[in-house]
């Protein structure tokens, strides 16, 4: 995989890559601290391709993306929540979630938004940490009748910079 990526927006027709990059890195790389039961639970074979679609339509991630194809992304929601930010495996270590969250925290400050707050796997709870992010609990959660481990972890962004327009322009629909 070459080393270069780029970083945009997301496009309706990425819905399934963005499906391949989250499971690869639900199964291929948070597997050091989950079993397979809770892995399964958190990202099933059989899932609903129509729901996923809408549902990342809805997060309107940005897309980092190497030689046109999709090897991360994330999103960042009007309240400060990261709901998504996932790395494939074969991309780990070269920078894409670094950059993916520098976007998400320029786009927090262009919005005014002055925090930033995630669910965040014990897998990804060290790359926050190290991307200034701190752990406000740990807690537990049931996913399909298995129970997770996970921490809530939050990072202020002093001095959001919104400007006027950033201010009054709405979230991209649907």
């Amino acid at each position: 995989m070459s080393a270069r990526f780029s970083l945009r927006r997301y496009r309706a027709d990425d819905a399934a890559a963005l499906r391949a990059v989250f499971e690869s890195a639900v199964h291929e790389v948070a597997c050091a601290h989950y079993s397979p039961a809770q892995l399964a639970a958190w990202a099933p074979a059989d899932h609903d391709p129509a729901l996923w679609a809408a549902r990342m339509a809805r997060l309107d991630p940005f897309v980092a993306e190497v030689d046109g194809v999709a090897v991360g992304y994330a999103d960042l929601q009007a309240s400060g929540l990261i709901d998504h930010c996932f790395v494939a495996s074969a991309a780990g270590g070269r920078g894409v979630g670094r950059a993916l969250l520098e976007r998400i925290e320029a786009e927090a400050r262009e919005r005014g938004i002055a925090e930033l707050h995630a669910e965040v796997s014990l897998t990804a709870e060290g790359f926050f940490a190290r991307m200034g992010f701190s752990v406000v609990k740990r807690q537990l959660v049931q996913v399909r009748g298995e129970v997770l481990a996970n921490a809530v972890m939050r990072k202020p962004l002093p001095n959001p910079i919104a400007s006027p327009r950033a201010a009054t322009r709405p979230h991209r629909p649907e």
